[in-house]
């Protein structure tokens, strides 16, 4: 059994993934064995009010989680650590935290809020050799999945989802981020440039790959649908292929991937795929304020 400390309580993540260790009334088939919630760490961020994290505190509290305002405490007795913080903007103060104790992270989406505070997450694992692997659970749905292993040579990508509401810092980097690694799962690495426009339903964006190839990225606001097409060589045909995904065991598959890298599998996403997505967001946010096509920071 992997003891999981959880950093952070201002996300809904914090709940339902120990919901799916230990509840008593998790379902089984969401059920996830082998790792248990046994540490918390509380503290305020402008996506959740005292009260709601009481709220929380109380349900984690039921199941046995030990929730403090106390770091050391909370990390003292794990064997991995979960970096669940909403608010992007305290993604590397708490990973600068974690970094060198020696234990596997999961740095729940997105990578960070800023080109920099990005490149100094990957600066300390470099340093501290971590074992670090940050995403959304969104780009593993199976539908995706499948529909891309049918295509020999993928020219165009195009997909769609959801963009909420940020209680503060850039709601397209916070909520994007589901889509935008949607798209990187299709295309690959690489993005050369990116083009976006923001209006009242939400944000477009064109990503250039060089060589004819395209995604395109559609972020909605107001749907929490996930999606989107693909066009390109399955064999010697041309062919287009839609998928749509279901969610309903987003938290539980998102969950065995973090099981199979804290057991010591290899990480699912390289941290450099996962910074190429954050300058992709950071680029889309580029265009739409400067109204031109934005080139994507590489490292």
């Amino acid at each position: 059994m992997i003891k999981v400390a959880i950093i952070g309580l201002d996300t809904s993540h914090s709940v339902e993934f120990p919901r799916l260790m230990q509840a008593p009334d998790c379902a089984p088939d969401q059920r996830v064995a082998g790792l248990k919630a046994v540490t918390c760490l509380r503290f305020e961020t402008p996506f959740q009010n005292k009260a709601g994290l009481d709220k929380r505190q109380e349900q984690l509290e039921a199941w046995g989680v030990k929730v403090t305002e106390k770091f050391e405490e909370t990390v003292a007795s794990c064997d991995a650590i979960m970096l669940e913080i909403n608010d992007p903007a305290y993604h590397l103060e708490y990973f600068n935290k974690v970094a060198a104790l020696g234990k596997p992270v999961f740095l729940d989406k997105p990578l960070a809020g800023s080109e920099a505070d990005g490149r100094e997450i990957l600066q300390l694992i470099r340093q501290h050799q971590t074992r670090v692997w940050s995403g959304s659970g969104v780009p593993f749905c199976p539908p995706l999945g499948e529909t891309c292993a049918r295509f020999a040579e993928i020219k165009f990508g195009q997909v769609f989802g959801a963009l909420g509401q940020a209680p503060a810092g850039d709601a397209l980097v916070w909520y994007g981020v589901h889509t935008f690694e949607m798209l990187q799962r299709i295309m690959g690495p690489g993005p050369k440039t990116v083009r976006a426009i923001e209006n009242d339903n939400g944000i477009i964006a064109v990503v250039d790959y060089g060589k004819g190839r395209q995604g395109f990225v559609e972020l909605i606001r107001g749907s929490w649908l996930y999606g989107g097409r693909l066009q390109g060589k399955c064999g010697n045909q041309e062919q287009v292929a839609p998928f749509v995904c279901d969610l309903t065991y987003d938290y539980r598959d998102t969950l065995r991937e973090v099981l199979k890298f804290f057991e010591g599998g290899a990480m699912p996403v390289a941290m450099e795929t996962t910074f190429e997505g954050l300058a992709m967001m950071l680029a889309a946010r580029e265009s739409i304020i400067r109204n031109a096509v934005t080139p994507v920071a590489a490292l």
